[in-house]
C-alpha cells in the first residue's frame, strides 16, 4: 500500500470518529427521535453487519420489519437510511405530504460522472431544473396527442419483433423472452428519442454500454462512505472511460439529429429536439453530455421495467395455459383471428389488463423506489425524518401484505376483475395497495406509456403464437436482483403459431 493511501485511511478514521461524535450529540439531543433500528458499530453503523450477513438487502429488510416495525432507521457508513413499509406511510409521505418527501438525496460521485451534476429527471434536487426537465419530457412523449404521432414506431418495431421471433423459433426450436423483448423495446426508445431507425446492432451496443452504466452505478462501498472515494480511483478511472464510450456512442445520434432539424427536413418534432432549444434555470443551454444523460435516462428506465414486465407475465402464461387461452378468447373476441392488435385494442381488454396488474403486483420491477429525501427536517409515523436523509420506500412488501392481498404468492388475474385488485390504483394517488411506478410528485412521468408498450407486445405475441415450456426443461421462477427484479434463468418457450403473425 502506498504511502498516500495509508495517510488517507488515517485521516479518514480521523474525520469519522469526529462525524460519530458529532452524530450521536444530535442523536441524544433531538426532541423527536428518528426512527427506532438495529444498533450499529461505531463509524460504520450498520455497514459491516449487512456485509457480513451475506444476504440480499431485502432479506434483511424483511427481518428487520418484523422487529422494528413499518418504519426505522439503518446507518449505512455515512448515509442514514429510513425505511418506510406500510401502505400508510407510504401514501402520507408521497401522495399527502408530497412536496415534503419530494427531493433526492446526494449523489454518490462516480453517479454524478453520468448525471452531470444531477441534470436528470430522476437524480435532479425538487426544484426549477427537475420541473423544466420533466415538464418538456411529459410534453414531448406522453400527452395523448405525442402518444399518437409516435405510433409508426411502435408499428414498425413490433413487427420487426414478430418476424424476429418466428425466425428464432425456427433456427433454434425455441425462444429467448428477456433478449428479445429487450431489443424490441429499446429500440422504440431510441426511435422516440432520435426519431431514427437504426440497426439491430447499433441497438444492442447502445443496450450494452446502458447497461454497463447501470452496474457501475449501483450502491458500491464509497456511496456509504463517501470518505473513502480517494481509495477508489480505479473504480472512477473505470466510470469516466464508459462515460466516454457511452457519449461516443450517443452524441453522433444527436449531432445527426440536429444537422436533420437545422436543414428543416424534420416533418416530426422528436423528444431531442426540444432539447437542443431547453434551457433550465441556472445552468444555461443544454450541451451534449446533457442531452445524452437525458436521452439514456428514458432508454434505460423504459426498457428494463417494461421487458421484465412482459417476461414475468408470460412466465405465468407457460406455467398455466388455462389464464393463456382466457387471454387468447379475450383477445381473438375483439380483434379476430386474423387481424392484427392495434393500439386503441388493448385498451378494451379488460382481462389482458389485469394480467399485467397481477404481474406488476406479484413482480414489481423493483422492491425500492428510488431514494426520496425530504425538502427539510420534518417528521413521519411520530419519528423525525431529517433533511438529506435517505428516505427509501419498501414498497415490494405492500404487495405481499395479507391485510391488503388475499393469497397474495398466488398469481390470480382474476382478482382484478372481481376480487381484491377491483379499482386499485397503481399511481397510488387514491390509496397505495401496489405501486410499480412510484407516486405523487416522483412517479415515473412516462409510467401509461410502458403499460402501453407492456399491453402492446403482450398482445401481440399471445395473438400470433401459443406459448409453451420447452421439454425437459421447465422455466425456473428463482428471482434474482439487477437493475430491476429479474429471472435468475432468462425465460426460454417454445412458439407455435396459431393467427396471424405479420
Amino acid at each position: 500500500m502506498e504511502l498516500t493511501d495509508l495517510l488517507i485511511i488515517f485521516s479518514v478514521l480521523f474525520f469519522l470518529c469526529l462525524w460519530w461524535r458529532h452524530l450521536s450529540k444530535i442523536r441524544r439531543g433531538s426532541k423527536n427521535q428518528l426512527p427506532p433500528g438495529p444498533p450499529g458499530w461505531p463509524l460504520v453503523g450498520n455497514l459491516i453487519q449487512v456485509i457480513l450477513q451475506r444476504r440480499h438487502f431485502i432479506f434483511i429488510i424483511r427481518d428487520l420489519r418484523k422487529k422494528y416495525g413499518p418504519i426505522f432507521t439503518m446507518q449505512m457508513g455515512q448515509r442514514t437510511m429510513v425505511i418506510v413499509t406500510s401502505s400508510q406511510l407510504i401514501h402520507e409521505a408521497l401522495v399527502q405530504r408530497g412536496p415534503a418527501f419530494a427531493s433526492r438525496p446526494p449523489d454518490s460521485p462516480i453517479r454524478l460522472v453520468f448525471s452531470v451534476g444531477k441534470c436528470a429527471i430522476n437524480s435532479a434536487e425538487y426544484g426549477s431544473l427537475w420541473r423544466t426537465l420533466r415538464r418538456n419530457f411529459v410534453t414531448e412523449l406522453i400527452t395523448p396527442t405525442r402518444v399518437k404521432q409516435c405510433s409508426w414506431i411502435r408499428k414498425w418495431a413490433m413487427e420487426y419483433h414478430m418476424k424476429r421471433i418466428k425466425n428464432e423459433a425456427s433456427e433454434n426450436g425455441f425462444i429467448e423472452v428477456m433478449s428479445n423483448c429487450r431489443l424490441t423495446i429499446c429500440s422504440i426508445l431510441i426511435c422516440l428519442c432520435f426519431g431514427a431507425k437504426i440497426s439491430e446492432e447499433r441497438i444492442k451496443h447502445i443496450e450494452s454500454i446502458l447497461k454497463d452504466v447501470m452496474l457501475i452505478t449501483s450502491p458500491q462501498l464509497p456511496d456509504f462512505l463517501p470518505i473513502l472515494t480517494p481509495l477508489f480511483h480505479r473504480q472512477m478511472k473505470e466510470a469516466k472511460q464508459l462515460r466516454k464510450r457511452q457519449l461516443d456512442c450517443l452524441v453522433p445520434l444527436i449531432r445527426n439529429r440536429k444537422d436533420f432539424v437545422q436543414k428543416g427536413e424534420n416533418p416530426n418534432s422528436e423528444m431531442v429536439d426540444s432539447l437542443f432549444g431547453l434551457e433550465p434555470n441556472g445552468r444555461g443551454q443544454l450541451g451534449d453530455e446533457e442531452i445524452v444523460t437525458l436521452c439514456s435516462e428514458v432508454i434505460s428506465a423504459g426498457t428494463d421495467t417494461s421487458a421484465t414486465t412482459v417476461e414475468w407475465a408470460l412466465l405465468h402464461l407457460v406455467l398455466n395455459q388455462e389464464i393463456q387461452e382466457k387471454l387468447y378468447k379475450e383477445i381473438v373476441d375483439c380483434v379476430g383471428k386474423d387481424r392484427l392488435v392495434e393500439e386503441e385494442d388493448v385498451e378494451k381488454m379488460v382481462y389482458l389488463d389485469a394480467v399485467v396488474k397481477e404481474t406488476l403486483r406479484r413482480h414489481p420491477p423493483g422492491h425500492f423506489l428510488l431514494s426520496h429525501a425530504a425538502i427539510k427536517d420534518t417528521e413521519l409515523g411520530g419519528y423525525a425524518i431529517p433533511a438529506g436523509a435517505y428516505v427509501e420506500f419498501y414498497t415490494a412488501w405492500v404487495t405481499e401484505d395479507p391485510d391488503l392481498w388475499s393469497d397474495a404468492r398466488e398469481f390470480r388475474p382474476e382478482r382484478f376483475v372481481d376480487g381484491d385488485g377491483v379499482g386499485v390504483d397503481v399511481t397510488g394517488t387514491r390509496g397505495v395497495k401496489m405501486v410499480p411506478f412510484g407516486a405523487g410528485r416522483r412517479i415515473c412521468p412516462a409510467w401509461s406509456l410502458g403499460m402501453l408498450h407492456i399491453n402492446l407486445l403482450l398482445a401481440r405475441m399471445v395473438h400470433a403464437f401459443k406459448w409453451l415450456p420447452v421439454p425437459g426443461a421447465p422455466p425456473d421462477p428463482t428471482e434474482t436482483y439487477a437493475f430491476t427484479v429479474v429471472m435468475k434463468h432468462p425465460l426460454k418457450a417454445i412458439i407455435l403459431p396459431r393467427s396471424y403473425v405479420g
